[in-house]
């Protein structure tokens, strides 16, 4: 199985990508001589993480028969000074809402993606650190 995307340059520092039939702009902000049509290529990176290990998450917690009000995920990265700007680390923060959440299975869950389901993560686990938290809000 491959995976692909492509982009279109658009003209100054703005690209354009279809990306299952959604189009998704990138540019640069107008410090660096874009014209903030879109979001930067870096937050992404994050994005495709909290995406990924959130999807498993919560087919998972479907699986388990767990009933949760919300899910908030959020990954920070902390980037280098120096060129190439990389991520040096990553922390996954896993906001669940609602009533008598069981932790294990919120932690089960959380594991299974990490360790096993997510890509993303599996990918990312072999050049930096990655941790993460679990914070349950009644």
């Amino acid at each position: 199985m491959r995976s692909e995307v492509s982009l279109k340059w658009q003209g100054n520092m703005a690209f354009e990508s279809d990306i299952n039939g959604h189009k998704i702009v990138l540019d640069a902000a107008p410090d660096n001589g874009g014209e903030n049509k879109g979001p930067r290529p870096k937050p992404f990176v994050l994005l495709a993480l909290a995406g990924c290990t959130g999807m498993d998450v919560v087919s998972i917690l479907k699986k388990m028969r767990v009933e949760f009000e919300g899910l908030e995920i959020k990954v920070e990265g902390d980037i280098a000074d120096e060129h190439p700007k990389t991520f040096e680390n990553m922390k996954v923060i896993y906001e669940f809402r609602g009533k008598d959440l069981p932790l294990d299975k919120l932690e089960k869950a959380v594991s299974l993606s990490e360790e096993k389901y997510c890509g993303v993560s599996a990918t990312y686990k072999k050049g930096i650190p990655i941790t993460t938290e679990i914070r349950v809000v009644e």
